[in-house]
């Protein structure tokens, strides 16, 4: 399975992110990108499983039993859903070319919290390997190919 940016800036590696939890692979193993465009779109091909009612976060789960969450920004769920618009809903299929979430970035900077977008595999125990392609700051696109996942 391969994983794709959510959106346009740069590439974040998971243990760079501002976020113990995050950072230290509690919540799952994955990518972060910080953004420079307001558009976040599907880093898999699947089916939207869940949008969180602050609507921060969504989950996705491919074909291949992979269950992935989109985080939008570290702390964002204290915004009570403020600063995002979902263009999707629970049940639709989707792929890298869905848009998922128009965010309004600059509110969630004025709120002082941190605007990383991050993509996390959160159930690890079906991962064999799980590699990326992108380093540190390079710039990626949306729906550009930045990892990929081999399941068990």
């Amino acid at each position: 399975t391969e994983l794709a940016a959510p959106i346009t800036g740069q590439f974040v590696p998971l243990d760079q992110v501002a976020d113990p939890v995050f950072a230290q692979k509690m919540a799952g193993d994955g990518f972060g990108v910080q953004p420079t465009s307001d558009t976040v779109y599907s880093p898999v091909s699947g089916t939207i499983t869940n949008i969180f009612k602050t609507k921060h976060a969504l989950g996705i789960k491919t074909d291949s039993g992979l269950e992935i969450l989109v985080h939008i920004g570290l702390d964002t769920v204290e915004l009570a859903g403020k600063p995002f618009e979902i263009l999707v809903e629970e049940g639709q299929s989707v792929s890298t070319t869905t848009q998922l979430a128009k965010v309004d970035f600059e509110m969630i900077r004025e709120s002082q919290k941190a605007e990383t977008v991050l993509v996390l595999v959160t159930n690890m125990d079906r991962v064999k390997t799980l590699t990326f392609e992108k380093a540190a700051d390079v710039t990626v696109n949306a729906a550009e190919t930045v990892g990929t996942v081999i399941t068990q």
